[in-house]
């Protein structure tokens, strides 16, 4: 017997875990993926696990016998795999709730999808002290069984931190994920009953696997979300990735959907958005061409728009694209004309790839940003000292970042830190948007130099015109300057807590839309 327990105590810490991740995912195709949302999640199941353990321990005093152990786990597998099915709904109207701004019904959504899991962990959670108390039949022997039993548990734990993220939630979907979790280990918790307590007692449960399976059919080929427009959708590694057609304009969304983080239409290049902002910084240097701008970098590729652009401005010119999420890339090429031969995609992690790139650019340009996902390490002074470092002698990088109404700070310090990298810093709001652009030069620059550009560019019959129209944009939308204020470093950098206090002011006052 003493086998099987370790083997079934693996195999529910692994679930665990597992579930926990998926939960993430789960509720993060709605409600996003800050790390608010994942405090809000870890927490709870901590407390419903910390029930779990109190219970754990008195029901198994209570019946210390293999066949309530198992009876407790075969409830715990069948309702972890019954709880994306039961949330489906609540999820979408969450997601109806968010296009409609509705705060009070997100807000319920989400403590409703939260309380589901109540279950299932505190079950779940009761496995381990109870497998003591049955392994423990040498009192002198107390300590090192309940160690034995808590390392293979923490090394499933382990595995089911990996499975679903890297493998299952990838391939097979969210819902799948915890269906194929909460069933192997519903398979394990029979297999118990029939060889610990008695066969009997397994035929009483055989029905929970059958319904899990009639359930998981009958869902099948549902959509997670029901958004007008949606054309596509699938899950990665990483977000929760959405395309919608709206008016003839193909859109990229991601997780909770609050945010447009490519764009596509056939006949124009001119989205009013921040991707053409991208392509005027070398203007802000005096007596510059378009054919001055050799070599591109986009850190925060998603589906190529800002590519798009700037072949169509500046021809053929070598575009390194970094993306961290290869699906976006195929999303991209799929929905998106992201098929250009001058582009080459460098798939992971936009600083680290930078900072092993052979070449030398004339325009950085960072899009990674949208409150409040935003990446630590890619607002920080040793972050820009790389840019730095890849620009050309007259480059320029330029930063596309969210912001709400009436609070600069992200803006300022973000601000604040370039210029400690770079001598001259200018900044333009992009109207009927919360999206800023920072631009910032290697050398010394000024707002003349941009305005004798403009005139100059205009006058020429071979400019493209999308060119004009977002340098126009530019010039009058500049900023006079920024508050100094806070230097992010790699060491100290507090993103998360100005981002989180922005945010859940601006959704209190009813605000969520963020364009990326």
């Amino acid at each position: 017997m003493k086998k099987y327990l370790l083997f079934t105590v693996f195999v529910s810490g692994m679930t665990t875990l597992a579930s926990e991740l998926a939960a993430g995912r789960l509720i993060g195709n709605v409600f996003g993926t800050s790390n608010l949302v994942w405090a809000s999640i870890i927490g709870l199941i901590l407390i419903y696990l910390t029930l779990g353990y109190f219970l754990g321990g008195k029901w198994a005093d209570a019946n210390p016998t293999a066949g309530a152990m198992y009876r407790i786990l075969a409830w715990g597998a069948f309702t972890i795999g019954l709880v994306p099915y039961i949330a489906g709904p609540v999820l979408r109207s969450a997601a109806t709730a968010f296009e409609a701004l509705s705060v009070g019904i997100m807000a319920g959504s989400f403590i409703a999808v939260l309380i589901l899991f109540c279950v299932p962990i505190t079950l779940l959670g009761a496995i381990s002290p109870f497998a003591i108390r049955l392994s423990v039949d040498d009192t002198s022997k107390a300590g090192q069984i309940s160690g034995q039993i808590y390392a293979i548990s923490t090394l499933g734990s382990f595995i089911g931190t990996f499975l679903p993220t890297l493998i299952t939630i990838p391939t097979i979907g969210t819902k799948l994920t915890f269906f194929a979790f909460g069933f192997f280990l519903l398979i394990v918790a029979l297999i118990g009953l029939a060889r610990f307590a008695s066969q009997r007692e397994m035929i009483q449960l055989i029905w929970m696997p059958i319904v899990l399976v009639i359930v998981a059919v009958l869902s099948a080929g549902q959509s997670l979300k029901n958004s007008a427009g949606q054309v596509y959708e699938t899950e990665s590694a990483y977000n929760y990735i959405q395309v919608q057609e709206q008016s003839g304009f193909t859109l990229l969304k991601l997780n909770d959907g609050q945010g447009i983080h490519s764009i596509y239409h056939p006949d124009t290049l001119n989205y009013g958005g921040p991707w053409e902002q991208f392509l005027v910084g070398p203007y802000f240097y005096a007596n510059r061409k378009t054919a001055d701008v050799k070599r591109m970098a986009i850190v925060g590729l998603a589906a190529g728009t800002a590519a798009r652009q700037a072949t169509a401005v500046y021809g053929d010119i070598p575009i390194d694209g970094f993306e961290l999420d290869e699906k976006i890339v195929e999303v991209g090429k799929k929905y998106f004309g992201l098929n250009l031969p001058n582009l080459t995609v460098h798939i992971g992690d936009g600083r680290l790839n930078l900072d092993r790139s052979e070449y030398k650019y004339d325009i950085i340009a960072v899009d990674a940003y949208r409150p409040p996902y935003i990446p630590p390490h890619m607002t920080t002074q040793e972050f820009f000292e790389v840019i730095a470092s890849h620009l050309t002698d007259d480059g320029v990088l330029t930063i596309n970042v969210g912001s709400v109404p009436g609070d600069r700070r992200l803006i300022d310090g973000l601000a604040t830190t370039m210029g400690t990298i770079f001598p001259s810093i200018h900044i333009m709001d992009i109207p009927g948007t919360l999206n800023t652009m920072i631009f910032a030069t290697k050398q010394p620059t000024v707002r003349e130099n941009f305005s004798a550009n403009l005139i100059a560019l205009n006058a020429d019959p071979n400019t493209n015109p999308l060119l004009i129209a977002a340098m126009s944009s530019t010039y009058v939308n500049l900023k006079d300057g920024y508050t100094t204020t806070t230097v992010f470093t790699d060491d100290l950098a507090p993103i998360e807590w100005i981002v989180n206090d922005m945010v859940v002011r601006f959704v209190l006052k009813g605000g969520l839309e963020f364009l990326q």
